[in-house]
């Protein structure tokens, strides 16, 4: 085979392996970016930010042509009840990335264009998961497909919440921002009820083989760190509430971000578990593991604010190298793949 028709084959085949949940990658990123720079480490969060601007042009291209080339299989995994809840990692990915583009560099542009791109795809793939997770439930299947991903339609609910309400922060006169920032906070907390119901079953009742506690799980504690992000910034910035709500808020924050924290400590103890089990390779998922330790340093710190409750500033002061380790691990992991594959089809082609 000549290198002019491997460079096309090559690139063909990335797009069909392309995970669903492959957004995953800009969503840790981006939030390793927002740590660092919330620790003094700004020339660290420009150049992931950068990098994720790179990645996430890059996801979107190979989905797009995953799409048109390999449409039926596109089409297969956006009806499962085990893969179409990853799409909803471009949700989240996308209001990560608008949050960095607002926190770094003051782009309202960029961050209203992705804001403009995630809602209508929140909706629209959001969708998809339900009729997935309904035909489930009819042909008696629910209950063998239960994970951890699922959790990232919380993620990504969340996620719309936390850039409206930097965005309304920056837009003073779209006060129209809040509510539906608001709503969408209450929302997310109200999914996450029946689906951690649903996995805490699935993890006590259940056998539960090592190989099967995959890296999504660790979204158990992300969702609830990015419920304690999304909520401890309305409660610095929300204008004044009923006061009924601005009573009960703070104590939902305080729960959410102890539930977070209770979650972290098990996935902990299960993650140690099944490295003991289970041999140690990498896989796309795995950011799905760096993606909630680096929302829970961001959380706490903003949690930490709300309070106001200094104490709780020393776990991300340690909690932000945590994070830089877990991610640098991962992407030496995906870039010894990368090069891997890439020996792979140069000895073909030869």
């Amino acid at each position: 085979m000549s290198p002019t028709h491997a460079s096309p084959n090559a690139l063909m085949q990335r797009a069909r392996r392309l995970a669903p949940g492959s957004f995953a990658l800009v969503m840790a990123t981006g939030i390793v970016s927002i740590d660092a720079s919330q620790h003094g480490l700004p020339w660290l969060a420009r150049a992931l930010f950068a990098l994720n601007l790179l990645a996430f042009v890059c996801l979107i291209a190979l989905s797009v042509l995953r799409l048109v080339w390999f449409r039926d299989e596109f089409m297969t995994d956006l009806r499962s009840p085990v893969r179409s809840a990853g799409f909803l990692t471009f949700v989240a990915g996308a209001c990560v990335l608008g949050s960095q583009s607002l926190l770094l560099q003051d782009w309202i542009v960029l961050a209203w264009l992705l804001f403009a791109c995630a809602l209508p795809a929140w909706l629209l793939l959001g969708g998809f998961w339900l009729v997935a997770l309904a035909r489930a439930m009819r042909d008696g299947s629910l209950t063998r497909h239960i994970q951890g991903g699922w959790l990232i339609a919380v993620v990504a609910t969340q996620g719309l919440s936390v850039l409206l309400v930097l965005l309304a922060l920056r837009e003073t006169a779209l006060v129209g921002l809040w509510l539906p920032a608001f709503a969408l906070f209450v929302l997310g907390i109200a999914l996450y009820l029946p689906i951690i119901a649903l996995i805490l079953w699935r993890l006590s009742c259940l056998p539960l083989r090592p190989r099967e506690l995959t890296p999504p799980y660790w979204i158990t504690m992300g969702a609830l760190a990015i419920s304690t992000l999304a909520g401890s910034l309305l409660l610095r910035h929300l204008p004044p509430l009923p006061p009924r709500v601005a009573l009960l808020l703070p104590h939902i924050i305080q729960a959410v971000w102890l539930a977070a924290s209770v979650w972290l400590l098990a996935m902990i103890v299960l993650w140690t578990w099944r490295c003991s089990r289970t041999p140690i390779r990498y896989s796309v998922e795995d950011w799905d593991i760096v993606f909630p330790l680096g929302m829970y340093t961001v959380g706490t710190y903003e949690f930490a604010q709300a309070l106001p409750w200094p104490a709780l500033l020393e776990i991300p002061r340690i909690g932000v190298y945590v994070s830089l380790i877990a991610w640098t691990l991962v992407a030496v992991g995906a870039l010894r793949r990368g090069l891997r594959i890439a020996r792979i089809a140069r000895r073909r082609v030869h």
